[in-house]
């Protein structure tokens, strides 16, 4: 109990102040859990609304793919000029410090890798995103896959069920398979069907063309896919098209960890997404960064 000696009557009630109601500042999210709401204001930047992920999950397909041979060099440093970090349990748990502070997005499914059908995955122990205190789960859904919608479909139903359940939000991750197109008409589709099924928030890729309809009839934010490693400057300019056009962030991967200066990237990226820097200037920023001593 509380010591009662020196205890002052309380008094400052605020008496004609309404009490705040302060709206959610994540487009479609307004109606989640407080758990939910209050792990999504870990992963995206509360001023600017949007994120910049670090994507190192690609092992769980891909293997030791290049930059990631190892993930505790290549991968560690960067963290803390992320705002979140998108991985596998198996490497959070291996080679990430738990003393690490930002969010982690986990990757909560698996099956398939690159030598096999690539889609046909499974939901893992989905108890497994408490037990390492992740901020979301991430999930693949294969819109148009024969033989992997329905059950990836299922697998981000189920997921969702249980974040609502333990305020955990779920990140739909729209795959795209050798027989489906890279085009907006695509896209709407299956973000759209990852939104409608639950997710909290969606990753897919940029479209040249239409890119503003993908965002604009999807209920909840999307962060776009970096996909192929391509020069810095383009990288940029990819990134800065797609905010510039409503998306919600980047989850960038080889575009950062297969850069000649992956730090001096990770800078460029996050000043384009956050403060809306011009691909010609974030360029500049990354050079001048790449020529810094390490």
């Amino acid at each position: 109990m509380a010591d009662m000696e020196g205890f002052q009557e309380a008094k400052a009630y605020g008496l004609g102040t309404p009490q705040t109601n302060e709206a959610f500042f994540l487009k479609g999210n307004e109606n989640r859990g407080w758990g939910v709401k209050n792990r999504l204001s870990r992963i995206f930047n509360k001023k600017s609304g949007r994120t910049v992920m670090l994507a190192c999950d690609h092992g769980f397909i891909m293997g030791p793919t290049s930059g990631l041979e190892r993930v505790d060099i290549a991968i560690n440093p960067l963290i803390e000029h992320a705002d979140c970090l998108m991985c596998t349990r198996g490497v959070l748990r291996s080679v990430i410090p738990p003393t690490m502070s930002k969010p982690v997005c986990l990757r909560a499914d698996g099956g398939t890798s690159i030598l096999t059908d690539l889609n046909l995955n499974r939901l893992y122990d989905i108890e497994d995103v408490l037990r390492v205190n992740a901020s979301a789960m991430a999930l693949m859904v294969a819109v148009g896959d024969k033989a992997s919608e329905q059950v990836t479909t299922h697998n981000l139903v189920q997921a969702v069920d249980f974040g609502e359940k333990y305020g955990i939000p779920v990140l739909g991750v729209t795959a795209v398979g050798k027989d489906m197109a890279r085009d907006a008409r695509y896209f709407r589709l299956a973000t759209r069907i990852c939104a409608e099924n639950g997710a909290s928030f969606v990753k897919t890729y940029f479209t040249d063309e239409g890119f503003e309809t993908v965002v604009a009839q999807c209920p909840v934010p999307i962060v776009i896919a970096g996909g192929k490693k391509l020069p810095e400057e383009k990288a940029l300019e990819l990134a800065y098209r797609a905010v510039q056009a409503g998306a919600a962030g980047v989850d960038m991967g080889r575009n950062v960890f297969q850069s000649e200066k992956p730090l001096a990237m990770m800078k460029a990226i996050s000043a384009v997404v956050h403060d809306n820097l011009s691909p010609k200037d974030a360029f500049q920023l990354y050079s001048d960064e790449k020529a810094v001593p390490a």
